[in-house]
Formats: structure tokens, sequence, C-alpha cells
């Protein structure tokens, strides 16, 4: 589910609502017609990880090609004090990504800055050859000039509420908070 602010509660999309964006979402990666066999699927941690997991899955079933995946963790990236009480976990991406095309997928895109940082982390592991951004939810406010490729659903949310994606596992959505 989607929820507004995690004090409010205010849930915006149900579960079967989140299935069928995520679907559009998935079927917008597919139409664009990536060289798949070149693609490597990339979830942000924390959020965009369940979200790359459930588009990997899709991209195979439609496609037929199972790319490579992966995650970053943009701990070291970040660039406000916040990162300074997080723990750093790890990022997985066990193959060369120097000339491959990297899809990167967040749950929520807000300022920029998140995406600013997992590509900042991507970098350190290779030269791609393009990085496109998926996203499930854009709420704008950008503060940097990022924008994501394929959007699920775009939002209108007032900047004093956090927008908080809650998917569980591979295809399977939290039933309550």
């Amino acid at each position: 589910m989607i929820l507004i602010d995690k004090k409010l509660n205010e849930i915006i999309f149900k579960n079967d609502e989140v299935n069928k964006i995520i679907d559009d979402l998935a079927a917008k990666i597919i139409k664009f017609k990536f060289n798949f066999s070149n693609l490597i699927i990339v979830g942000i941690k924390e959020g965009g990880v369940a979200l790359s997991d459930l588009i990997h899955k899709k991209v195979k079933e439609g496609t037929g090609f199972d790319c490579l995946s992966g995650y970053v963790d943009i701990t070291l990236y970040r660039d406000d004090s916040f990162a300074v009480k997080k723990t750093v976990k790890s990022t997985e991406m066990p193959f060369n990504i120097n000339d491959k095309d990297i899809l990167l997928v967040d749950d929520v895109i807000y300022s920029g800055r998140t995406v600013r940082a997992a590509i900042d982390d991507l970098i350190c592991f290779g030269r791609p050859k393009s990085v496109k951004l998926a996203v499930l939810i854009d709420r704008g406010g950008r503060e940097i000039p990022i924008c994501p490729d394929f959007t699920g659903k775009k939002i209108k949310i007032p900047n004093k509420y956090d927008v908080k994606v809650e998917l569980a596992s591979k295809n399977k959505f939290i039933e309550k908070i």
C-alpha cells in the first residue's frame, strides 16, 4: 500500500491499485525496447529493492530475458546529516557495469537527492552505457534537476507529509500498517 505520512496513516493507494501501477510501470519499461541482454536492474536501498525485484520478475515474464539485478546502498553518498546517523549496509553489484544499460529503480522520488547519491555510488563500479530511472511514485518537489524516465504515478502531496510505500516482498504487499 502507499500511505501519506506515517503519523496520519492515510492510505492513498490500496494493494490492488499498487499492483496495477506496478504492472503499468513494467509495461512502459518493456515497451521502451531496451536491449534486455545488456540491461541491469538496480534497486535503491531501502524502498527500491522490493520494487526492483518485482520489475525484474515482470521484465523476465514479458521479454524472456533474465536481466542481471543488484542494489545500491547510498548511505555514504548522501549530502545531508541524516546519513551520519545511519549504518552502512551493503551494495550488491557483483558484476561489471561498464557499457551496460542500467535501470535504476526507487519507490518514491521527491527532491532527487537520493537518485543523485545512487548515481554517485553506481559510478564507483564503472561507466555504464546509459542510466534510466524508474519510480513508482513521483511526488514532485525536486531540489536538483533529476527526472524519471518511467513513472508509475504522479501525485501532489504537500511538502510537510512523507509518502511511504510498503512492499513486503516479491509480489506480496503488507495488508496493514
